[in-house]
């Protein structure tokens, strides 16, 4: 089934947040109150309509697992740093204004709505910020703890947005169809994830470096660490699954009384190299609905059994990835395609339970935004502010905003997958159960070259 549990339980998690020790920026910087064209402008530095056109003219760079560790295994010199500075200061001022010419080009009603004007707001915000820093390269430690500072206070300021859009696109649902609705959020919420991607992983980066540190220091002990910022190059899914399996178990059986048990089969020792939060992530909302399906069919009894399987690297693709392939990628169909290279590591996880299936009404709308087997009035009574047992899990934030019941949960977890080349594909057994098979890819390129 799809959609969340409506339990008053909270539990807070921020996702993907790196343990930040970085002081804030100083609320008076680069204030200035100017009056701007454009409706609901925040007050920061003077930024002109043409300066924002001409960075979203810009492509944007298709980020991958490479990008993110090409400067090898922490600690990294002070060069190194400056790079990886230099780097994400390349990608996000342009990334920043691809989104706020996207939501200029929305309905002006739509944009006039607080929630949505609020996060109009909030990009105009970060990118009047960054662009100071474009018109110089960072070469000294100064400019580079600096420039980290400033990262780590603007992924704070990004933690809620996609609860507070979801809230907004519910609100708006008079104004906008469905089908732009979820035209705008996939491009949205994909461009979302590799922005903060690349701020996190500096800002990881330098937590874990600091050249500038004492000897004496923890950041400047050379520990062994599978990690290359926020990449797990050794991940297991296996435990990553355990972990979910406590954590949803737990909500289950506050909800409900009864708990489903999880039998993992298949290659649990398969390793990576991955998001730990964002496989945290999809799998949390994977098991959230076979979980819930499985207890509402009366099920309980029944295991919910998860198969790890890594491609061969032969040329043959695995058989459950390759009776895939076709599936229809589009919003209204069950599953994105999952396909599978010799030369790139892959891992597909399937979940299956014994939850009765998904009506064939409903299965051609799983993928659509703000779809839910929630009503109208409950998924109201969600945004505003009754929240739901599953608060805040990786890629939310937020101590009391969540998606849950919004129907944001399952194409927010296939944009998590697609967004390094992997997908999710849904067969359902209308009456009987449901298949889910979640493709990751991992790095194309011998980790050596990154120690």
């Amino acid at each position: 089934m799809i959609g969340a549990w409506g339990s008053s339980f909270r539990r807070t998690q921020v996702p993907l947040n790196i343990p930040l020790t970085l002081r804030t920026l100083s609320p008076s910087r680069s204030r200035n109150v100017a009056s701007q064209s454009w409706p609901k402008q925040p007050a920061t530095a003077d930024i002109s309509d043409s300066q924002i056109a001409h960075l979203a003219a810009k492509p944007l760079h298709s980020l991958t697992l490479a990008d993110l560790v090409r400067q090898g295994r922490p600690p990294l010199t002070a060069e190194a740093l400056f790079s990886s500075a230099n780097f994400t200061l390349s990608l996000l001022p342009i990334r920043l204004a691809h989104r706020i010419q996207a939501l200029r080009n929305l309905p002006f009603i739509v944009v006039s709505n607080p929630h949505i004007a609020r996060i109009y707001g909030t990009y105009m915000h970060s990118l009047s910020t960054l662009l100071p820093y474009q018109e110089r390269r960072i070469t000294t430690l100064e400019d580079e703890i600096q420039f980290t500072e400033v990262m780590a206070d603007l992924v704070q300021t990004h933690s809620n947005t996609i609860p507070v859009l979801a809230r907004g696109f519910l609100e708006c649902r008079k104004y906008i169809s469905p089908a732009e609705v979820t035209k705008f959020l996939d491009e949205h919420l994909r461009t979302r994830i590799g922005t903060r991607l690349i701020a996190e992983q500096h800002i990881a980066l330098h937590l874990s470096s600091q050249p500038h540190s004492k000897e004496g220091d923890d950041v400047s002990r050379n520990i062994p660490s599978t990690h290359i910022g926020v990449i797990d190059t050794a991940l297991r899914p296996a435990e990553i699954i355990r972990h979910c399996e406590t954590f949803v178990s737990e909500i289950c059986e506050l909800k409900y009384g009864v708990r489903p048990t999880v039998i993992i089969n298949g290659q649990p020792d398969t390793e990576l190299a991955h998001v730990p939060t964002h496989l945290e992530y999809v799998l949390t909302e994977l098991m959230k609905n076979a979980f819930r399906a499985t207890v509402e069919r009366g099920k309980e009894r029944e295991p919910v059994e998860i198969t790890i399987a890594a491609s061969p690297t032969a040329k043959s693709p695995s058989p459950d990835v390759t009776d895939l392939n076709h599936v229809n990628p589009s919003p209204g169909g069950v599953g994105s395609p999952l396909t599978t290279n010799s030369s790139i590591p892959c891992v597909t996880i399937r979940i299956r339970d014994r939850g009765g299936g998904i009506s064939p009404e409903n299965l051609p709308n799983i993928w659509a935004y703000s779809f839910t087997t929630f009503g109208e009035d409950e998924a109201l009574d969600i945004s505003n502010g009754n929240i739901d047992a599953l608060n805040a899990i990786s890629g939310a934030g937020g101590d009391s905003s969540s998606l849950a019941g919004l129907g944001y949960g399952l194409p927010l977890g296939r944009a998590y997958a697609e967004h390094f080349g992997g997908g999710i594909a849904v067969q359902s057994l209308w009456g009987w159960g449901t298949d889910v098979y979640l493709n990751l890819r991992g790095l194309n390129q011998d980790l050596t070259a990154f120690q």
